[in-house]
């Protein structure tokens, strides 16, 4: 036990470190080629908080654990929504724009809902592996040609300077960073949870997908500290994305996934998480710190029910 613990606290450096590292090397890049912050945060930076996920979510599913694999993206999404998105409002409110509600929080909405409609199936086969996949390669493509402006906002620490090699090699390691801390902090979380006996899907729901949502966590505290309120919630909207179109998609090319009656119900709750998520955004342009707690709350509440359930 005293190892899982060092190895959380080796972890929670290496995720620190590695988001800082991304949070300021993607804004140089981003100034380099006059792409926004945004499309830096719905892209770069999601790809690489959400490769724990991914490593997890395609290890699980070929060591026939489906239940953590499939609760993990689900888990690791609500948790990225409720909690850090959540958490973050309390720190400082959020301010939003029309492109990341009606653009990529409306996709997210709707890939969700299709699917939790698939999942209504008992299986996510190969095709709809395919579809997630070509979606998330269509949006990839989309953002690509549209070329947004930068915005105004600079990083204290970039200021006067130019993107070069480093900030490149800087990114990479960033990624690895974040994926090596990830995957330390799944382990030893998971091991923890094991010895206490509980079952596998509420492990991948809650522990697991917690452990694999810190790389989040720390890479939008680390905008938050900084200022970056549009990588923030790109991070947060792209991650989720990603999870679903990519993790999850590239796992069913893999192997199609069984859905259990756990995870039907635990989509539904992400589905009503998203639409809540977005009413919030809507309704003044931001999220507020009470709307924050709400947030907040309802995660919490959630994990309660998983565990006592």
């Amino acid at each position: 036990m005293l190892i899982d613990f060092l190895t959380f606290a080796v972890s929670a450096a290496l995720l620190w470190f590695g988001a800082s590292w991304i949070v300021t090397s993607a804004a140089l890049i981003a100034r380099k080629f006059n792409v926004s912050e945004l499309v830096i945060g719905l892209t770069i930076v999601a790809m690489g908080t959400s490769a724990p996920e991914f490593l997890v979510t395609v290890n699980a599913a070929f060591r026939g654990h489906n239940d953590i694999s499939l609760s993990n993206v689900v888990g690791s999404n609500i948790f990225n929504l409720g909690f850090i998105l959540g958490l973050m409002a309390m720190i400082r409110p959020l301010v939003t724009t029309r492109t990341i509600v009606y653009r990529d929080g409306l996709l997210l909405f709707l890939t969700t809902a299709g699917i939790l409609a698939v999942s209504f199936t008992g299986e996510m086969g190969r095709v709809f592996g395919a579809v997630l996949v070509g979606l998330l390669v269509c949006y990839l493509v989309y953002l690509g040609v549209k070329r947004e402006s930068p915005g105004e906002a600079e990083l204290e620490e970039i200021k006067g300077r130019a993107a070069s090699w480093r900030d490149w090699l800087m990114l990479a390691l960033g990624f690895a960073a974040i994926s090596g801390g990830g995957h330390l902090m799944v382990t030893a979380a998971t091991s923890i949870a094991t010895d206490l006996g509980v079952s596998s899907w509420v492990i991948g729901v809650t522990i697991v997908a917690a452990g694999t949502s810190l790389p989040e966590l720390v890479t939008c505290l680390a905008a938050s500290v900084k200022g970056k309120n549009e990588m923030l919630l790109g991070n947060l909207i792209g991650s989720d994305f990603f999870n679903f179109a990519g993790v999850l998609g590239l796992t069913c090319l893999l192997k199609p996934l069984p859905v259990s009656p756990e995870a039907g119900s635990g989509l539904i709750v992400l589905v009503v998480m998203v639409g809540l998520v977005l009413v919030m955004l809507r309704t003044g342009w931001r999220i507020t710190r009470l709307e924050g707690g709400l947030l907040v709350g309802i995660t919490l509440l959630r994990w309660i029910n998983d565990f006592t359930g």
